[in-house]
């Protein structure tokens, strides 16, 4: 027993310390950017992570100077209608796998699962020349479809957590007379709620952040989004407002924080919550 003890101290020492540096390296460029937006000039470059004197003049600057208003809500309007239609498809093309037997079923699951393997600025230049030939090019509209048409390759997660939903009550409902939808939206997605809360979670901050696609389709000032303005910003006046486009990276992480310490309970449980089945 004496030399079961001293391992296991030495085993949780190592664990908590690899914690410590991974956490520190972690918070560590994020408090560099909040302090970077508070210092006095355009610097990228200081002496020191706390500035000498505090200041709030950039936040002010990217309103004063930039559409920064208009891009965020340019950001929000996409963000938040995407979330839900992605949102409803994942959830549908989830209940579908999960319920329905048909032919080619598990063809069409391994075709979803291996196009999710590809990276999607692959289909870029093919999507491009669809969009122009549609006149949709340039438009909140584009980007929108890209991102909900993208989304039922991430199926494999709600199906696993409707598998382990008891079948039994979907029966009885069945009984009763519910037709499939009915069983879904009364039955299906009351229990899930954990799990609708974290793809919505997951759906919102990647549109919200999203920067590859949305460059490539919009490009007038009046459709902008944050990550595409921000980087406009960066790329025109790198040396002189570099503490501005900071202070612009703190309001972008201000809702996305917020989120994720109310949703945080909802967001646990449905990371846990489908791992009994598969």
């Amino acid at each position: 027993m004496g030399g079961v003890k001293p391992k296991k101290i030495v085993s949780i020492t190592s664990v908590y310390s690899f914690l410590i540096i991974v956490g520190v390296i972690s918070i560590y460029p994020a408090i560099w950017v909040i302090m970077s937006s508070l210092r006095v000039g355009g610097s990228l470059f200081s002496e020191s992570l706390i500035p000498r004197q505090v200041t709030f003049i950039h936040y002010k600057e990217l309103f004063a100077k930039y559409d920064f208003g208009l891009w965020y809500l340019n950001s929000v309007k996409i963000s938040v209608i995407s979330t839900i239609f992605m949102t409803i498809l994942i959830l549908l093309t989830g209940y579908i796998f999960s319920t329905f037997r048909f032919g080619g079923r598990k063809t069409l699951m391994s075709t979803l699962l291996v196009l999710g393997l590809f990276p999607s600025f692959m289909s870029m230049i093919a999507v491009y020349i669809l969009l122009n030939m549609m006149n949709l090019l340039d438009t909140h509209l584009a980007v929108i479809i890209v991102y909900v048409a993208g989304s039922p390759v991430f199926f494999l997660f709600a199906k696993s957590y409707f598998d382990t939903i008891p079948k039994g009550l979907v029966e009885a409902a069945r009984i009763d007379g519910a037709n499939h939808l009915g069983v879904f939206f009364r039955i299906v997605a009351p229990l899930s709620t954990p799990m609708i809360v974290y793809m919505a979670l997951l759906s919102f901050t990647g549109t919200f952040t999203d920067f590859i696609f949305a460059r490539l389709v919009l490009s007038s000032t009046e459709t902008k989004t944050l990550a595409v303005g921000l980087y406009d910003m960066i790329t025109t006046n790198f040396s002189n407002d570099f503490t501005v486009f900071a202070a612009g990276c703190v309001l972008i992480a201000i809702p996305i924080t917020l989120l994720f310490m109310i949703m945080q309970r909802f967001l646990v449980d449905g990371l846990t919550a489908g791992g009994e089945k598969g």
